[in-house]
């Protein structure tokens, strides 16, 4: 018999992290942008896609959050995370969407520990000999060989009932526990309630009115692979410094020293000066003021003319925002109106209520404000601020000279 050999092509097989994949991501205003991006893309370059799209100012505190509609939770995706990986947890018809919005408390426990950790709700092993300081609290956190313990009570949903009861609650490095015995931590009296290597923690948007909690300050833990609201272990605090210590506590054990190692990477980059990506090599800062165009090569004024170019297009919104009410609309000219209006921190027509979800959204941190128009006296401003993880409000009356 006779035999002829034969030339097979095999089609080529592209490497993983080259496949491309189209995503959709959403702004605070609910736009949308869909891009194309490797499928080993994790969060912070999405982030950075994003910023370069959008013309942002990299702060570090930009941030991808993965939001769940159809049971109303939401949660900052780390940094490290692979978006992909966070997409295949996602049913085919439960809507969820990523938002590529700021949050400046990312990492604030980093810098002011003691603030996101009462000294009430923490306890620490006896191998530190209860020293618990500025240095020492995050320490604690990130060593393995250290036993830290958020303790206190919260509002827990029972499964399969409509109320809500009051527990007190243990977290540790194995997970979380409640106690069947009033404040009893011995080991026959502590329920296990759920461990977080494949489970995350996300916040409630709408506690009250979605699952009847008593507070609006709601999270609960889900498991990664779960779109079904039953399998939600619902909990809910008494204030939002509670709640923040709980949340903060469960993402630094699950994540450890990545979450610190997430910090620290902006500012090593700055220090170290690498090589920059093709696409932000291809970007150069050109200024068109004066009769002849000029390349900027120094980097402060690079930004300081985007930011610049930033406002200027606000300022020509003015026509447009100035018909929701300022309140000398009527009586200034339009250079004086764009004053305010053209400023970011600016909301014109913003309500209370909307004013404290949108500082929300941006972190709980001392310093986060915002100006809007005043709803009970239309001649007049109200700042909006966080302090001390609570929003104020306090009335501006415009002086007439």
């Amino acid at each position: 018999m006779n035999f002829r050999a034969r030339r097979v092509t095999l089609p080529a097989i592209t490497p993983l992290c080259l496949q491309k994949r189209v995503i959709k991501v959403y702004s605070e205003d609910n736009t949308s942008r869909a891009v194309e991006v490797p499928s080993d893309i994790t969060a912070r370059d999405i982030c950075q896609l994003f910023i370069l799209k959008n013309h942002c100012v990299d702060d570090h505190s930009w941030t991808l959050f993965e939001q769940i509609p159809h049971l109303s939770i939401e949660r900052t995706i780390e940094d490290h995370e692979s978006v992909m990986e966070v997409q295949s947890g996602w049913g085919m018809d439960s809507h969820c969407c990523l938002y590529f919005r700021k949050n400046y408390a990312k990492y604030e426990f980093f810098k002011k520990p003691l603030d996101f950790f009462p000294e009430h709700m923490v306890s620490i092993s006896s191998e530190t000999n209860g020293i618990m300081n500025h240095s020492q609290l995050i320490q604690t956190f990130l060593s393995s060989s250290s036993c830290p313990e958020i303790h206190g009570f919260l509002h827990a949903k029972e499964h399969g009932r409509k109320s809500w009861k009051k527990f007190y609650f243990v977290l540790r490095r194995s997970g979380l526990y409640f106690s069947n015995k009033g404040t009893s931590k011995e080991p026959r009296h502590l329920q296990f309630i759920a461990e977080f290597s494949d489970s995350d923690v996300y916040t409630l948007l709408s506690a009250k009115k979605v699952y009847g909690a008593p507070t609006d300050y709601g999270f609960c833990v889900k498991a990664s692979k779960s779109s079904s609201a039953r399998d939600l272990k619902l909990l809910c605090a008494d204030d939002e410094q509670t709640r923040t210590c709980w949340v903060t506590a469960m993402r630094l054990f699950k994540y450890g020293m990545q979450l610190y190692q997430n910090f620290i990477q902006p500012y090593q980059k700055q220090k170290s000066s690498p090589m920059r990506s093709i696409s932000e090599n291809s970007l150069v800062a050109i200024d068109f003021s004066g009769h002849k165009t000029r390349v900027i090569e120094n980097p402060s004024e690079a930004l300081s003319v985007a930011v610049e170019e930033g406002l200027s297009w606000r300022r020509k919104s003015c026509h447009r925002l100035s018909s929701h009410g300022s309140p000398s609309a009527s009586q200034s000219s339009m250079s004086s109106i764009a004053i305010h209006m053209a400023q970011p921190w600016f909301h014109s027509k913003l309500s209370r209520e909307e004013a404290q979800k949108l500082i929300t959204q941006q972190g709980l941190v001392d310093g986060v404000f915002l100006v809007r128009d005043s709803q009970s006296n239309p001649r007049t401003f109200v700042l909006s601020l966080c302090h001390t993880q609570k929003i104020k409000h306090f009335q501006i009356v415009p002086k007439r000279i």
